[in-house]
């Protein structure tokens, strides 16, 4: 599956400011459900990954759930304020995200381009390699991926890969 999550405030760092306790909330979720991160990118206010769940479970939507609220949690914990909606629930997140299932070989290759390179198409580097926090490093170690692969000025496939549409967040 692929995923587009996001912050509520779309010019807030959040995400990159606190990537210690993102990271840490992503841990303890898999500890507890265990999942597969194929590919990930953070970005300030939101986040690209592809997970493969274990067979026979389908509940992407209870560990993003999980990872959501363990964040926010944790910044709770470092005094950080956060506001809260009619419902009382925080205003951090988005309700909404965007899902899709990963059909064929071909889909899979654009949705890992798509996510290794949105550093470089938000402009918050270069080259996908500056990023720090994506994936690509992984794919370079492993030889899938040459070190200086998408530079700025290089156009990938500009596909539909879910920044704007949106699934419901339960």
């Amino acid at each position: 599956f692929f995923f587009t999550v996001t912050l509520r405030d779309r010019g807030a760092a959040t995400l990159v400011d606190y990537i210690g306790p993102l990271r840490q909330a992503v841990r303890v979720t898999h500890q507890q459900r265990p999942f597969t991160i194929d590919a990930m990118v953070v970005l300030p206010e939101h986040i690209h990954a592809l997970w493969t769940l274990p067979a026979g479970d389908s509940d992407y939507a209870g560990r993003w759930r999980a990872i959501k609220s363990h964040f926010t949690r944790a910044l709770l914990k470092q005094g950080i304020q956060l506001s809260r909606n009619a419902r009382g629930e925080y205003k951090l997140w988005q309700r909404r995200y965007w899902e899709h299932t990963i059909r064929d070989e071909q889909d899979l290759k654009h949705h890992l381009d798509y996510i290794h390179y949105n550093p470089v198409k938000h402009r918050l580097v270069n080259t996908v390699y500056e990023w720090p926090y994506s994936s690509f490093h992984r794919f370079v170690r492993q030889g899938v991926y040459p070190h200086d692969w998408a530079g700025l000025g290089e156009e990938l496939d500009s596909g539909d890969y879910g920044e704007q549409k949106s699934h419901t967040d339960p």
